[in-house]
């Protein structure tokens, strides 16, 4: 009986000391699951999907027209990407974007991986993979230009890149009032093109960009607000690589005119001396586009005229060359970048070959 009565004592006291271990065990774990805190992340997704009719030859769209035919319609996924950002802390972040290249070449890449050290209004570092300063329409991309086929007049988006405009290097940037600065260094051995001698070296790369009205915050902008801001602004930008250059001057006016709608006019000018094409080119463009103030349905109506023209000069072995491009668009704007909807027509000249394009088209733009 008395060793019974030790064996239960003990029994007790052992049952006792684990239940307040294992209480002890759940309230420590209870607190350490309070204390845990992930730093906060962003996910989203793009995607630019079109119909297309392609007359003489395709311009935006990138479907071919069979031989002996003289023109093909199809539908296109143009582009679909997956965004995700998330901050370390207050000043260090972090940046990951996929893009499917779409019906084109039918690949997934990484587009953007960016080590982002964001200190203050004027001194920020990115390091990684992502645009190098340029001009607006290669630091606004498809995404956020307001005219549908923003590059397929050959002058905006010139500069040289190894993914969808991107790559491999470091920038600094910073906002002083008025001005914004960016300047970075580049891999530049994979950009596209054989025309600089040794690619293996740096490519340098710098803008500086001065907004008169309302501030663009940030190293990437829009090609529109949509009248959520009063933009007057000029850009002059410029890479090197080998002592090869190209350089460009960009502007943009954009006026919310009280209840009549918004008022965007923007234009470009470039200047390439054997960066991206074996010989020396410049080009200019023009646009103009006016929203709507009335709300029809779900949405507002945008009309949009755009120019551009590229002039190639000629070499020991070819002949000079000339592209002219107009672009009109019909867009249904229903939540600014994240939902919108268009009709353009496409008409571009090549002088060299005296052929006329001509491309119409419905497109959709959704983000989320």
């Amino acid at each position: 009986m008395h060793h019974e009565g030790k064996w239960r004592d003990s029994g007790f006291r052992s049952a006792l000391t684990m239940a307040l271990l294992a209480g002890t065990f759940a309230a420590g774990l209870e607190t350490a699951e309070a204390d845990i805190s992930l730093p906060p992340i962003t996910i989203g997704a793009g995607l630019i999907s079109n119909f297309y009719d392609c007359d003489k030859g395709c311009i935006y769209s990138p479907a071919s027209i069979p031989a002996g035919d003289s023109n093909v319609d199809g539908f296109a996924l143009e582009s679909m990407r997956f965004y995700m950002s998330g901050a370390v802390t207050d000043q260090i972040k972090f940046t990951f974007n996929t893009e499917y290249t779409g019906s084109s070449t039918d690949t997934l890449i990484v587009m953007d991986a960016i080590g982002r050290f964001e200190f203050s209004d004027t001194f920020n570092i990115w390091a990684g993979r992502f645009l190098e300063p340029g001009d607006r329409a290669n630091l606004s991309g498809p995404y956020y230009s307001q005219d549908i086929a923003p590059f397929v007049d050959g002058v905006g988006d010139f500069y040289p890149g190894v993914a969808v405009g991107r790559d491999n290097g470091i920038a600094y940037w910073g906002q002083f009032g008025i001005l914004k600065v960016q300047v970075g260094a580049f891999d530049g051995e994979s950009l596209k093109g054989d025309f600089v001698a040794d690619n293996s070296r740096i490519l340098s790369a710098a803008r500086l960009t001065l907004d008169f009205w309302d501030p663009e915050p940030g190293y990437y902008i829009n090609g529109t607000y949509y009248g959520e801001k009063d933009i007057l602004s000029v850009g002059v930008a410029a890479q090197n690589q080998n002592s090869k250059t190209a350089w460009n001057i960009d502007g943009l006016m954009e006026k919310k005119l009280s209840n009549l709608g918004v008022i965007n006019v923007q234009a470009e000018y470039i200047k390439d001396n054997g960066l991206t094409a074996p010989n020396s080119l410049d080009g200019w463009n023009a646009l103009v586009s006016y929203l709507f103030p009335q709300v029809i349905g779900i949405g507002k109506f945008q009309l949009l005229g755009k120019y551009g023209q590229k002039t190639e000069d000629a070499s020991a072995t070819t002949a000079s060359d000339k592209i002219k491009t107009t672009e009109i668009n019909v867009n249904y704007i229903i939540k600014g970048f994240n939902a919108r909807v268009g009709a353009y027509f496409l008409d571009q000249k090549d002088d060299l070959t005296d052929t006329t394009k001509k491309e119409y088209g419905l497109n959709v733009q959704l983000q989320i």
